[in-house]
């Protein structure tokens, strides 16, 4: 299998002398603490012709995810695939870590530095749909990857396993970590995973995430706190009878009304959304029980922490006006990212050296027509590789679980355009591109990328120092504290 845009590494008649070539590197690279750029040239080379080597294999790996669609911490055949995947290619997998079925950590090499890549595959509910240019659902109501997990999770293993076979030719020191994730998409996996101490030890941590661009990262999420408030009252008849009844949804009718009256009064940076997945089940009938499901977001948790306890006093006020009782359960909880330059400066030069993906005029036109029934300027795919923010851009609205990470050790995020430019996140258009060709090119893309990174990394002393001298300097030396309650358990739900 040929990628567009790969240099190869062995061809045709200079076969003999790049192999060459590649021992003359391998005994400089064993002689020098630190390796010129001609060495690390050649590491690159190697990595990328171990992705192209294993491409069908990870095209094969990603599309069984596609297919497989599992919700979070649902991911059993997905992580299975992945993780098994990983044992056939050497690496010793522990399964099961932080107490959640579907979180692995896959190891292989020794000694330092220590490499981590990031790796998720989990999908979203209600996203099913055929590789098509319209929204038709493979199965109606079904999960579908609207955020192109099947690829991320697939392409990082494909890093991994690149700078794997890189370790194993050059008779390199170091070792690589390849972390299976579940439950992004809830806000989870990674901060139980951060509780539990399974990321502690790295040196460097690198990440990716398909999207409509190329380009490394340099802004923040938002902290996050995932909560839900259940209010316990008392049913009764509601035409009959209701004075013998205490309602719930009443009890969340008065907190969300409150919580909408404080919005006033927090800080421009604060986000508040709910839902309330339980209210009751007939008109006629008191709701003895209900249940609001709430995020409060703010760019730092020291500002997210006032609204939050503020929050908590509207549950509080409902319950007592309406003699109902109430609990709080703190699901999940993230900080904001803590960005990184000098890991994300060598992330940005593997970037460039591997390449963007390189578009089909064929591959431009299924873009387009995805564009065309969105009702978006017919643009097609992105091509080429934005230029890395000269300083931190502003946050998002979003948050994420790789914060927790990026709070233990170095870390550094980067986008490979996958979908089509303009297309909604979670929906219809990504679950068509992430099971399609541009999917497919997209990860190969990112595996070489991470892999040519990660294989850098383990020759670059002076990158890791660095990175952790800003780490450091940020964090001012005070260690990482998760915002889950020390001796609470991840939500695993049981089995579908």
């Amino acid at each position: 299998m040929t990628i567009p845009g790969m240099r190869r590494l062995v061809s045709g008649d200079n076969r003999v002398s790049t192999l060459m070539s590649l021992c003359a590197a391998a005994a400089v690279l064993a002689a020098a603490p630190c390796a010129s750029a001609q060495d690390v040239d050649a590491l690159r080379e190697a990595a990328w012709s171990s992705v192209e080597d294993h491409g069908g294999e990870l095209i094969g790996l990603s599309d069984s995810i596609w297919r497989y669609a599992e919700l979070a911490l649902h991911e059993t055949r997905s992580a299975a695939a992945l993780a098994d995947y990983l044992e056939r290619q050497g690496f010793v997998v522990e399964r099961g870590v932080a107490d959640m079925p579907t979180a692995f950590v896959a190891t292989y090499g020794s000694g330092s530095p220590v490499i981590g890549i990031l790796a998720e595959y989990d999908a979203l509910p209600g996203l099913s749909n055929r590789v098509e240019t319209r929204k038709v659902p493979l199965v109606e109501g079904e999960p579908g990857h609207g955020c192109g997990h099947n690829i991320f999770g697939t392409g990082s293993v494909g890093a991994a396993v690149a700078a794997r076979e890189v370790i194993e030719q050059f008779h390199l020191e170091g070792t690589i970590k390849l972390f299976g994730c579940p439950a992004e998409e809830t806000v989870v996996g990674k901060v139980y995973m951060a509780k539990a101490g399974v990321f502690d030890g790295l040196d460097v941590c690198l990440d990716w995430h398909p999207g409509s661009m190329t380009g490394v990262g340099f802004s923040r999420s938002r902290a996050l706190n995932n909560f839900t408030v259940e209010f316990f009252g008392r049913t009764a008849h509601g035409a009959g009878d209701p004075w013998n009844g205490r309602s719930a949804l009443d009890a969340i009718e008065l907190m969300n009304h409150a919580v909408n009256m404080l919005r006033e009064h927090v800080p421009t940076s604060t986000r508040i959304h709910y839902v309330i997945p339980d209210g009751g089940g007939a008109p006629n009938v008191v709701p003895g029980y209900a249940k609001v499901w709430y995020y409060v977001r703010d760019l730092y948790r020291d500002g997210l922490e006032p609204t939050y306890v503020w929050v908590l006093k509207t549950a509080e006020a409902a319950a007592l006006a309406t003699e109902t009782t109430h609990k709080v359960t703190l699901t999940t909880g993230v900080h904001s990212y803590l960005l990184n330059r000098p890991l994300t400066e060598m992330l940005d030069r593997s970037l460039r050296a591997a390449g963007a993906p390189e578009w089909t005029e064929e591959e431009h036109e299924f873009a387009r027509a995805i564009q065309r029934e969105l009702g978006k300027p017919e643009k097609g795919m992105s091509e080429g590789i934005r230029e890395m923010p000269a300083e931190e851009q502003p946050a998002g609205g979003g948050s994420t679980d790789v914060a927790e990470v990026s709070r233990i050790v170095p870390t550094a995020k980067m986008n490979v355009a996958a979908w089509p430019v303009g297309s909604p996140g979670h929906a219809w258009p990504v679950v068509v591109c992430s099971g399609s060709g541009l999917g497919h090119k997209a990860m190969l893309c990112a595996a070489r990328i991470l892999g040519g990174a990660a294989v850098e990394l383990l020759v670059s002393p002076d990158v890791i120092a660095a990175a952790k001298e800003e780490f450091n300097r940020k964090m001012e030396g005070k260690p990482y504290v998760s915002p889950i309650p020390r001796d609470q358990k991840p939500p695993v739900p049981p089995p579908i």
